[in-house]
């Protein structure tokens, strides 16, 4: 067992942290504040070769794997949450699911432009009705001669108001519950796909979300992942990439705050002297910066695990549970140091207690991980069944 990241590892950080510093973390906040999302950054993302990790060269990726891939969406988030969710939405939702279940003809058209970020993708499961009960969607897709008919509405989709495919879930055979969902990759410019943005939301102000409604749409029939009824096994192994993808975001928001609070207890006086030197400050940062590396390391073995092709369920599940408590509880921490400066606008704290909250709903919720945890503890339902 070792805990050292190799060279090539320790350089993806190095560059990521520099393109994060350079790149985004001048603009972040007018950006935020503008609710603008930064396609010329994503494209810029993909240029650099981190939309690609998971997907092959002659597809338009570097194959790096899950823990390069982890160790930028943790530099990314470290300084903008919003634009980390590229890789959830994009990389791990439609490019990989494509790259495992796609016909041929589905790479070549969509993955150099997922991975280049000339195309953003974005995956639609969440259904008003429909979140974290899966297999309650209501969305229907009935085949037609070469074309399925989709018919539904999904809700809460990130990336939907400036995605050009949707990875989308739907019921080819509602009868048979999970086993009649299935999958398929819809151009998002088609007749029949109606957008609406959800613009006020709590936090990620510059990742914009939205709601779809499919009416009549007519998807062509090679555009169906895998075959009719793995949609619901399709989904679960996606949920555990995109999963992933969250935990390392969490992180990177949890060490965002561990920045900040520690820049600021340095130096703000009170009473004298630096309120670093007061205990109860000191306690506090002891805390975030142990549950800190306790969330890196989790959310890095989830990684290296499914870089191995080993089932990680369950400590995807870990990582994701305790990286999103640990961002939040850091938040809490830091605003709480910048006392009324954190509860302005003044000071970056005030975003990264918005943008933490999303970890806990996002990705199955945080009680939805405690279940899957409990439940493999107690016997009732293994979550690395499959091993």
């Amino acid at each position: 067992m070792t805990f050292d990241l190799p060279e090539e590892l320790q350089d993806i950080k190095r560059v990521a942290r520099d393109f994060a510093e350079e790149e985004i973390l001048p603009t972040v906040d007018a950006d935020d504040k503008a609710h603008r999302f930064r396609r010329d950054l994503v494209e810029k993302m993909g240029e650099l070769g981190f939309l690609g990790c998971v997907i092959p060269e002659e597809y338009g990726g570097n194959g790096l794997g899950y823990l390069a891939l982890t160790i930028l969406v943790e530099e990314i988030a470290r300084v903008h949450s919003s634009l980390r969710i590229i890789f959830a939405a994009n990389t791990l939702g439609p490019a990989i699911t494509i790259w495992r279940y796609g016909s041929e003809e589905l790479k070549q058209k969509y993955l150099p432009g997922l991975t280049s970020g000339a195309l953003v993708g974005c995956f639609a499961m969440t259904e008003p009705d429909a979140g974290s009960d899966v297999a309650a969607m209501k969305a229907r897709a009935t085949l037609e001669g070469d074309f399925y008919i989709l018919n539904g509405s999904k809700m809460w989709i990130s990336l939907a108001p400036v995605a050009d495919i949707a990875l989308v879930y739907a019921y080819t055979d509602p009868t048979r519950r999970a086993k009649g969902m299935s999958a398929f990759i819809v151009d998002m410019k088609s007749d029949g796909v109606v957008v609406e943005s959800i613009k006020e939301k709590l936090g990620n102000w510059a990742s914009p979300v939205g709601s779809i409604t499919f009416e009549n749409c007519r998807v062509p029939k090679g555009n169906l992942l895998g075959q009719e009824g793995q949609g619901f096994a399709i989904c679960m192994q996606q949920l555990d990439n995109t999963r992933l993808a969250s935990a390392a975001g969490a992180v990177g928001v949890a060490q965002a705050c561990i920045d900040a609070a520690v820049a600021y207890a340095t130096t703000r006086e009170q009473f004298g002297q630096p309120i670093g030197k007061f205990q109860m400050i000191q306690d506090w940062v002891a805390q975030m910066v142990t549950e800190t590396e306790a969330a890196r390391l989790l959310t890095y073995r989830a990684a290296y695990l499914k870089d191995k092709g080993v089932p990680n369920t369950l400590e995807t599940s870990m990582a994701k549970l305790f990286a999103s408590e640990t961002a939040n509880k850091c938040a809490d921490y830091a605003l709480r140091i910048h006392s009324a400066y954190g509860y302005s606008e003044e000071y970056a704290v005030a975003r990264f207690f918005r943008d933490a909250k999303y970890y806990q709903i996002v990705e199955g919720t945080s009680n939805i991980h405690k279940i899957i945890i409990s439940q493999d503890a107690l016997g009732y339902r293994k979550a690395n069944r499959s091993s």
